[in-house]
């Protein structure tokens, strides 16, 4: 497994390029800014962008979608239930100070359990509402490695004060779906460092007690 992560745009995004090494083929996460660097890094290991998969619809994570899409053609799939969120991306850009991304079309709806695969790569999507309506979580098991959005911090959960937030439903989705996973998965959030699910159990103070 090729995996590259690096922050991009100005709130720093965790961004994805994973690629599987026999056949090239590579999907990339959440490419929020900073789309130059991702092709570079998709022709570094010369990687062939099949999917674009975003983790929710706050500006920082899909921004640079649609520039990445132009540029290698490979669609883009997002939960359907951030379609809301996508409506205010000229707002979203106004508070944060950079320019609005113009309008982001989705191809398909990451649902919960769609199968992705590339390669001998095998993920699957997770849906964890609470920090926005369609937030989902990438997991391969065979590595162990989640790709969690901002639903899930080394030590923190994601905010749950902006549209389409809720404290309740992203705590149930961390409990039901993301807990349950092995304790020594690696959890990459959204921002900051990487965790395992094991120590979030353990020492987050949103999930201890």
């Amino acid at each position: 497994m090729i995996h590259e992560i690096f922050p991009v745009g100005p709130l720093q995004c965790n961004c994805s390029v994973i690629g599987d090494e026999a056949t090239r083929e590579a999907i990339v996460i959440d490419p929020g800014d900073d789309i130059d660097r991702v092709l570079l890094t998709l022709h570094k290991h010369q990687l062939t962008l099949k999917q674009i998969l975003i983790t929710h619809g706050h500006i920082d994570h899909v921004g640079g979608a649609m520039k990445l899409k132009q540029a290698t053609g490979a669609p883009i799939l997002m939960n359907s239930d951030d379609q809301m969120q996508l409506g205010l991306l000229d707002e979203m850009a106004a508070w944060i100070g950079v320019a609005p991304p113009g309008p982001v079309t989705i191809d398909a709806s990451l649902e919960h359990d769609t199968p992705i695969q590339i390669g001998c790569l095998k993920a699957q999507a997770i849906h964890t509402p609470g920090h926005t309506e369609g937030s989902t979580c990438i997991y391969f098991p065979s590595e162990k490695k989640l790709i969690a959005g901002d639903t899930l911090f080394a030590g923190s959960i994601g905010r749950t004060d902006l549209p389409g937030g809720n404290f309740e439903k992203i705590i149930r989705s961390i409990r039901d779906k993301l807990t349950v996973l092995p304790e020594d998965t690696t959890v990459i959030p959204g921002h900051g460092p990487a965790t395992l699910i094991g120590k979030e159990k353990e020492t987050n103070p949103f999930l201890v007690g």
